[in-house]
């Protein structure tokens, strides 16, 4: 599989399954009270806008320093295990950032917590579960050579 094969599948998945998500998790967040619909589509379609932007960011610095020329038929596990801690990072202090600083949003009292961080838990999934079915769809199994992509140049 070529990379620009590889990118086409990572970008499909996390187009269609953060704007998914986006939707689904909405009721946890306040807007879903205080918003009208039009409101609540904006920042839905809004903050899947961001997620993809986050997303290929994180999978660039990923193949930056991760990456091989051939990839994602090499280094494809260390890509994505790089790109998701990446994602994950991103969310912890964007969530942080914007729920207790900026206060840009607010979670209900139904928005499940991590212990010790005031972020949210649905976010914090998204950055793994998204990602994550994004490369499964890339998957190394669908390598032509039958390797794990795991090999260096």
């Amino acid at each position: 599989m070529s990379w620009l094969s590889g990118l086409k599948r990572y970008l499909s998945v996390i187009v269609i399954g953060n704007l998914i998500w986006e939707f689904a998790h909405m009721p946890l967040y306040t807007l879903w009270l205080t918003g009208t619909r039009s409101e609540i589509v904006f920042a839905a379609i809004h903050c899947t806008g961001g997620d993809i932007l986050i997303a290929l960011s994180a999978l660039t610095v990923a193949l930056i320093f991760f990456g091989t020329h051939q990839w994602p038929e090499r280094s494809f596990q260390r890509v994505a295990l790089s790109t998701v801690i990446f994602g994950i990072g991103h969310t912890l202090f964007s969530e942080w950032l914007n729920i207790e600083i900026r206060q840009s949003w607010a979670y209900r009292d139904l928005m499940p917590m991590v212990p010790g961080t005031g972020v949210g838990l649905s976010p914090l999934v998204q950055w793994i579960a998204v990602p994550l079915l994004a490369f499964w769809w890339i998957g190394p199994a669908k390598v032509p050579d039958g390797s794990k992509g795991t090999e260096t140049e």
